[in-house]
């Protein structure tokens, strides 16, 4: 298949060469420019790790949100990218099966060439491979329980069943990665790992909950799917048929207040998860720290704005704020008191550093 010509060139020439690991490297920012900054710094087989599984939990998200698509004709290559762990001809047969597939340029080119994801995958070690292939294996299973439930577009009718579904998209990450870091980090012992495992689940949900939020019109308009809970809409005398409603917007916003609650504990949570790492694990903590600092900042602005419930609207913060931020993580990292002050800082307002 022919690469769109608005992804970076050595992409297609990754593909001509068959060379895994640089398509790996090279796709990762054109579908996550987020989660390319922090993979870059977790080094050798846990950082290659921590790239395939998400490039592979990619893969899936896309089968998830294609339009067009029957839920059988979903389950089909849900079951052939599992397949795909044992099978290189299932992993041939769920290519084939994705050319039809409609969306983001880069998404495509990344579903189009998994077998080039697979290849770098195998390299790992096997017990790496194994959590990897546990924790993608349950975000699937769940993904395809969710797609059978709502055929024409997902509707999250309660708060317990959205609970259910950040489970199984944002939940199995916090656990997979956890337990990556168990097998990869020697400063993280068992004690330490089991302390960590009871907070990673909201860690990772609270970031999911965080776009959600942020992206109520680009997930209703471009992907078909309303994870506001019904419940809550009606609740405040609204439908999530007029969650883009303008006469509605004042009443649509009270009603993403459970949500707004829930986003800010689990953030309190994902800040605990990250102080207990050890600060010898430095780029572990760094890879979690930029992502949640983007999402305490993106709540900041959130909670004043309406601009995700107007047809087209989302919610972003600045670039200057995120140039900054990438700029003071790693120099404070190492410290939790300065982690904290940090977090709290960007909490209040705006983080722009003079020269950033």
């Amino acid at each position: 298949m022919t690469l769109h010509s608005s992804l970076d060139p050595s992409i297609a020439v990754a593909v001509a060469q068959r060379d895994a690991r640089r398509f790996c490297e090279g796709i990762l920012p054109a579908v996550s420019r987020t989660f390319a900054l922090g993979i870059r710094v977790l080094p050798g087989d846990l950082g290659q790790a921590v790239l395939d599984a998400y490039l592979l939990c990619r893969i899936a998200d896309t089968v998830e949100d294609a339009p067009g698509h029957t839920p059988e004709e979903k389950a089909v290559l849900f079951r052939e990218l599992l397949a795909g762990f044992d099978d290189p001809t299932a992993v041939a047969r769920f290519m084939s099966g994705t050319q039809q597939l409609t969306g983001e340029p880069a998404h495509l080119a990344l579903v189009h060439h998994a077998d080039l994801v697979f290849t770098h995958f195998a390299r790992l070690p096997q017990k790496t491979r194994d959590v990897v292939r546990t924790w993608v294996t349950e975000m699937v299973v769940g993904m395809d329980k969710f797609v059978h439930r709502y055929p024409d577009g997902i509707r999250i009718q309660t708060l317990e069943e959205y609970k259910e579904y950040c489970y199984y998209v944002a939940g199995t990450v916090g656990y997979m990665l956890t337990d990556l870091w168990f097998e990869h980090a020697p400063s993280i012992g068992k004690k330490r790992y089991e302390i960590l495992r009871e907070r990673c689940r909201a860690f990772a949900e609270a970031l999911q909950t965080v776009n959600i939020l942020k992206d109520v019109a680009v997930d209703a308009e471009k992907e078909n799917s309303i994870y506001v809970p019904e419940e809550l809409l009606r609740a405040h005398g609204s439908t999530q048929g007029r969650i883009l409603a303008p006469d509605l917007v004042s009443t649509n916003r009270e009603a993403l207040g459970r949500l707004i609650d829930l986003a800010w504990h689990d953030l309190e949570e994902a800040r605990t998860y990250l102080l207990l790492i050890p600060r010898r694990a430095v780029s572990i903590r760094l890879f979690c720290l930029l992502p949640l600092l983007f999402a305490y900042a993106t709540m900041r602005d959130l909670v004043q704005s309406t601009a995700m419930l107007s047809p087209g609207g989302t919610v972003k913060i600045s670039r200057r704020e995120v140039k900054s931020l990438l700029m003071a993580g790693p120099m404070l990292v190492m410290s939790n008191s300065a982690v904290r002050k940090l977090v709290e800082r960007v909490r209040r307002r705006a983080f722009e550093l003079a020269f950033a």
